[in-house]
């Protein structure tokens, strides 16, 4: 369950920068800000089962590539090729952190 709340700090990181972006109205702020309380309480609770290094990095990671891909498909953010390898290179990252964290310490509730 950890790694869902990880994954779900990383989705939700995708609206509040959004939101910070594009926010005009007091009902658009309100929506970031609860998105960003709402991704970092998910932070927090992935925290208590795993290592805070592991979590931070896989959320900022993935949120980073998920952003950076929102950028290119629905704000026409610009792209070359260079771009796809980078995130190519943040997912193995991500990806290496998880097959090398302690899933020990994520069944027994311990970092």
């Amino acid at each position: 369950m950890a790694w869902g709340y990880v994954a779900l700090a990383a989705v939700i990181e995708i609206f509040w920068v959004v939101g910070l972006r594009y926010s005009e109205t007091v009902m658009q702020w309100t929506g970031t800000v609860m998105a960003i309380v709402l991704s970092f309480y998910f932070i927090i609770k992935a925290c208590e089962r795993l290592p805070s290094g592991t979590v931070y990095a896989v959320f900022t990671g993935s949120g980073a590539a998920a952003i950076l891909l929102v950028d290119i498909f629905f704000f026409q953010a610009g792209f070359t090729w260079v771009t796809p390898t980078f995130i190519g290179f943040i997912v193995i990252g991500v990806v290496g952190i998880k097959l090398t964290t302690d899933e020990k310490a994520d069944a027994e509730g311990g970092g």
